[in-house]
């Protein structure tokens, strides 16, 4: 990409969808049009030092804005490729998206954009533009001052006056302003007084070099079902996970397991983990913990994943494994690849 001239390119402004941009209707809150118009409107609401020191933006919305809920992996591919083409002509890029998948969507946009040289921010609101009391105003215009700063290179969620590394981060809260938590990683930067502040020791262009290492590869053999997420309950049986694991579709699972990395010692469970491996299949686990990370094998009932090919998703989140999961399983790399890159950090989630 050409080098990043702030002074002669706007920034991008993406719209998905979401509460954001949801008006009334007979049937409840639905997906809104009209919304460049809309968002120019409510900015002109801001005191009028704020709105002059706003950065110039170009608005584009996609053809069918959509609820969060109702997005799947082929909606993260189109929104990486959609980024990655128009990139090159702007300084920055803030997705504005529903709340309920927003984590999945950045999580997955990271792999996709690995090494991103420039701001990618996905924000959103837990009301709409026009109501009452809304975010969504406050969590745009923190958007926009976060994606206009060139030392920020990655992908993040800026919301309730903070900004998450993207790949960190989960909806903590079906109604708080705050909804969003970065459990294992610190915020990236936060809004202190009028001013969106960053903290740049703790984000990827400290952390990272190199030039941008974009992967695009198709979702599509994913799409339905090629990935699952099974969450350990007690009293869960082999049979249980093995109609999982059989279906012919599925090439890789997340398990969530117990504390530190913990699993029933079943070997009828184990043995079925283990014929999923051996079929080539990609298992990873992670703590049902929303704070701190697993080391398999540290208690022995752990250490039965381990003989059974399941890789440690260490601390990392949910939405971050899933998302791995999926981009390594859609390019053409050996077993040997996907399980090492999977260990690997690529965005910063682990």
């Amino acid at each position: 990409m050409p080098p990043l001239n702030s002074t002669d390119r706007p920034l991008l402004v993406l719209y998905t969808g979401g509460t954001l941009g949801m008006l009334q209707t007979t049937r409840g809150l639905s997906p809104g049009g009209d919304i460049g118009v809309r968002l120019e409107r409510a900015l002109t609401t801001l005191p009028p030092s704020r709105q002059a020191s706003l950065p110039p933006y170009r608005l584009i919305s996609v053809t069918t804005p959509i609820d969060s809920s109702a997005a799947t992996p082929l909606d993260w591919q189109r929104l990486g490729r959609e980024i990655a083409d128009r990139l090159p002509d702007h300084a920055g890029v803030v997705v504005l998206h529903g709340t309920d998948t927003l984590a999945w969507s950045a999580a997955s946009l990271a792999y996709q954009l690995q090494g991103v040289d420039r701001p990618v921010v996905l924000t959103g609101a837990m009301q709409p533009l026009e109501a009452e009391g809304s975010d969504a105003l406050a969590n745009v215009e923190l958007a926009l001052r976060f994606a206009a700063n060139p030392s920020l290179k990655e992908v993040a969620i800026a919301f309730g006056g903070r900004l998450l590394r993207g790949v960190r981060a989960r909806k903590w809260h079906t109604r708080k302003n705050s909804a969003f938590e970065s459990p294992n990683y610190p915020l990236l930067g936060e809004r202190v007084d009028e001013d969106a502040v960053l903290y740049p020791t703790r984000g990827l262009a400290h952390q990272q070099r190199g030039a941008p290492r974009f992967e695009l590869p198709d979702y599509t053999s994913l799409a339905d079902g090629g990935v699952a997420r099974i969450a350990l309950w007690p009293g869960i049986s082999a049979r249980q996970v093995a109609a999982w694991l059989s279906d012919p579709h599925l090439r890789g699972a997340l398990l969530e397991v117990w504390g530190g990395g913990n699993s029933p010692d079943d070997p009828a469970l184990l043995e079925t983990l283990a014929r999923a491996s051996g079929e080539g299949k990609l298992l990873a686990a992670i703590s049902q913990c929303p704070h701190g990370g697993i080391t398999l094998g540290h208690y022995a009932a752990g250490q039965g994943l381990v003989d059974a090919g399941v890789l440690s998703g260490d601390d990392m989140t949910p939405e971050a494994a899933l998302t791995k999961l999926i981009h390594l399983l859609a390019q053409p790399l050996s077993e040997q690849e996907q399980r090492q890159r999977f260990l690997t950090s690529l965005s910063g989630e682990r």
